[in-house]
């Protein structure tokens, strides 16, 4: 096995094939899973660490970014089902402390209607771009240690004007996701990692899975991210793996691996943490971009798939199933960042590829 390969499971040379040309693409290291009607197939590609040829990782830990909201929504309409949160009811009857338009319900935070202003910035159709918390340069550089209070965020974000009236629109906030989380926080009286733990991660045996909070560790093993900008005109790169990710929230903190994504991504899909009718609801999607509630629904020629997935500074995840659970990809990439988001095109093209190989049945590239 060379230094930069390694897999697992039937031969799968067409999944070889795609994490290989990742790796080529710019990304460090790659991790897949693909579960489906073969089996279970892992692998590897690239390196752990810039400048070294070690082995890369199957099941290493790794920042899974806004697939985050997912596990958040999916913690809040299970407390609709238990009827403790009205999921039409105004998200202020549980939050009165931020004075949150009495307009704003449940549904829309998870649904990203709200009109909220994104506490990490916006940029507006006319190509104005009002800042919020910083997540670029130097400036994140010189902060990626600094803890941000969930309270702080939202009392930002509503400092700002709304986007549009709540429920008139379409607008992707994070800081509707760190709303929902405390509304979880304070329905349960007990914080969001201890409710996560007690209600989906205990529950489905997921050990490799962290609400870290403000801590900037990162469990091992795992491969590494970058991040590299310009400091008095000269470019650096910095390892990133440690950071502190308060400054997302509960709109991407979370750290995973391609196995607990896959135990609970299959399990949600398959109806087995929410109620059918829930479960509907979630999956609904709303026009604009296909997202439900904490989900985006897409069509393909192999059918409809959903996912979320996500992305912080230097690292990824993806995650995908068919509506039954049955067969999902998950994923971890990790790469040299930048305030250019110079990765983006090849993020697009292994999230297409991805889906093409596994859902739709193309091998030919």
């Amino acid at each position: 096995m060379s230094a930069n390969l390694s897999d697992q499971g039937q031969d799968r040379p067409e999944l070889r094939n795609s994490i290989q040309e990742l790796a080529a693409s710019g990304f460090v290291g790659v991790q897949l899973r693909v579960n489906d009607e073969r089996g279970e197939w892992v692998g590897g590609a690239g390196v752990r660490e810039l400048g070294q040829s070690t082995e890369p990782l199957t099941n290493g830990h790794f920042r899974i970014g806004s697939s985050t909201k997912n596990f958040v929504a999916t913690s809040v309409l299970m407390l609709v089902a238990e009827g403790r949160i009205g999921l039409d009811a105004p998200a202020d009857d549980h939050l009165p402390e931020f004075g949150l338009d009495r307009r704003i319900t449940v549904r829309m935070l998870l649904q990203h209607t709200s009109g909220i202003f994104n506490h990490t910035g916006e940029l507006y159709e006319d190509g104005t771009i009002v800042p919020g918390v910083p997540w670029q340069g130097k400036d994140w550089v010189d902060n990626r240690f600094k803890t941000y209070l969930p309270e702080e965020l939202v009392r930002l974000s509503l400092s700002k004007p709304a986007r549009f009236a709540p429920g008139e629109g379409w607008s992707y906030a994070n800081t509707n996701y760190v709303l929902a989380r405390l509304l979880v926080e304070k329905v349960t009286g007990r914080s969001f990692t201890e409710e996560l733990r007690r209600r989906i991660l205990e529950p489905l045996g997921m050990t490799g899975t962290v609400a870290p909070g403000a801590s900037p560790e990162m469990p091992e093993p795992h491969h590494h991210g970058y991040y590299r900008y310009e400091d008095a005109g000269r470019e650096r790169t910095i390892d990133v793996t440690r950071q502190n990710p308060s400054w997302v929230g509960a709109g991407g903190d979370m750290i995973s691996t391609t196995r607990d994504l896959h135990t609970y991504f299959s399990a949600l899909m398959g109806g087995r943490l929410l109620p059918a009718g829930l479960l509907a609801e979630m999956r609904t999607p709303e026009p604009t971009v296909g997202y439900g509630l904490g989900v985006f629904a897409q069509e393909t020629e192999g059918g409809t798939v959903f996912h979320h997935n996500g992305a912080i500074m230097g690292s990824a995840a993806l995650m995908y199933s068919t509506p039954d659970g049955s067969r999902t990809l998950t994923a971890g990439l990790t790469w040299v960042d930048d305030a250019a988001l110079s990765i983006a095109p090849a993020f697009r093209n292994a999230q297409q590829m991805l889906v093409d190989t596994v859902f739709c049945g193309k091998v030919d590239r």
